[in-house]
């Protein structure tokens, strides 16, 4: 069973920047596809960036392509969104998610085995 730690969530400006971070244990973390999933109130949940378990791959959203960046530390068993260029309708609360599978597939929710409980993210204007 994995388990997955979402910090670094809060509140920032318009045009600011927050780094997500996602710790994981119980797993072999260095063979997981590892998500990040936000859910806007009222919303339903939506796909924002993976990353192979190598790292060498990854897949964005193109509402977050070119402001935000996942990446990952094997060695360290966590995988981060850095955030940048921040607008409000970034703001959600952000899950990350542990995957066995890599590809197409990786956007969608039901591909993802485990999940964290959540960081909000507020981004005022």
């Amino acid at each position: 069973q994995v388990q997955l730690v979402e910090s670094g969530g809060g509140l920032v400006q318009a045009g600011g920047s927050l780094r997500l971070s996602c710790a994981a244990s119980g797993g072999t973390f260095s063979t997981y596809t590892m998500g990040w999933f936000r859910q806007a109130p009222g919303k339903e949940r939506e796909f924002v960036a993976a990353i192979r378990w190598s790292g060498g791959s990854t897949y964005y959203t193109n509402s977050v392509s070119g402001r935000f960046t996942i990446s990952r530390d094997n060695a360290k068993n966590t995988v981060y969104l850095q955030m940048n260029s921040m607008k409000p309708e970034d703001t959600a609360v952000y899950y990350c998610a542990a995957s066995y599978v890599w590809g197409q597939r990786v956007t969608m929710g039901r591909s993802y085995d485990y999940w964290g409980q959540g960081t909000q993210v507020t981004v005022s204007s």
